[in-house]
């Protein structure tokens, strides 16, 4: 019998990724340990991805800057903040992120997809996930498609992190088959710093990241054997403790999560609002 294939996300392959105990605690462990709370970047991430969509879903004499103000109130999310004085200080940030975002676009640009899922079979997978938004750009031959992520991190990213994104180069991978057209260019467009990060892939770079992403499913299909056939969970799904450790989710049920440094939930805004520490350890709040 062929095997099945291992349905994923691309969320999904990075939690295996960064940890495969974060991925146990995930995906495998029924019931699932308690998760901490939530968390504020999550919250702004979720809040002004979700005003973008739904920019684009106003009639076109409506996609105006003067529209945001009342798109962000009706989706933000309130969750992890520290108090409503800090909450109200990040609403505020992000509408300016909107507000200098939405001046750079032509409001008659229609795109291909706006959070548009994309889906694809390999030999090994059955990838499905939601781009932020699919171009459809000129190209020498033809319109070619270009996948657009949204980034609301403090730290600035730079055409290495987008050339080096796995979820990116899947979506691309599974947009130009959805769509039977070129699909190769990959941007991160970062509000907090008015940038666009851009790769262009080509057909071996997304072929790499492909065979990436196959092998980490066989990675976890093995590890998931290995627990039926008798073998230690911990030891088949090893922590990997590291800086990230501190924002996990389950970081109160992992024992290595005990002696990362302690995050409040509202930390990674706190510092969003402050000015810029290279040196700063934290994430790039992003959804």
């Amino acid at each position: 019998m062929p095997e099945r294939l291992f349905v994923c996300t691309p969320s999904k392959l990075g939690a295996y990724t960064d940890c495969p105990r974060r991925y146990r605690y995930s995906y495998i462990d029924r019931p699932a340990p308690p998760k901490g709370p939530p968390w504020a970047h999550n919250s702004l991430g979720a809040s002004v991805h979700t005003t973008l969509r739904n920019w684009y879903a106003l009639p076109l004499d409506r996609r105006r800057p003067e529209a945001l103000p009342t798109l962000l109130k009706g989706t933000w999310v309130r969750e992890g903040y520290r108090d409503e004085e800090q909450e109200r200080a990040v609403f505020r940030r992000a509408l300016e992120w909107l507000e200098s975002y939405v001046e750079t676009l032509d409001p008659a640009d229609e795109p291909l997809g706006v959070e548009r899922v994309v889906a694809v079979k390999t030999a090994v997978l059955a990838f499905n996930g939601r781009a932020d938004r699919i171009d459809s750009r000129p190209g020498p031959d033809g319109p070619e498609l270009v996948i657009v992520d949204y980034k609301t991190g403090r730290t600035g990213l730079d055409s290495d992190d987008a050339r080096g994104s796995q979820a990116l180069a899947l979506y691309a991978y599974a947009a130009e088959r959805v769509f039977r057209k070129p699909c190769r260019r990959v941007e991160l467009h970062h509000l907090p710093s008015r940038t666009v990060a851009g790769h262009d892939h080509t057909v071996e770079s997304l072929a790499r990241q492909l065979a990436r992403a196959e092998d980490t499913a066989r990675d976890i299909v093995a590890a998931e054997r290995a627990v039926a056939d008798g073998t230690d969970p911990d030891e088949a799904f090893p922590v990997s403790p590291g800086i990230r450790c501190g924002w996990c989710d389950y970081r109160r049920s992992c024992p290595a999560g005990a002696d990362a440094t302690d995050r409040e939930p509202w930390s990674a805004v706190e510092r969003a609002l402050a000015p810029a520490d290279p040196g700063d350890g934290g994430p790039a709040p992003t959804a």
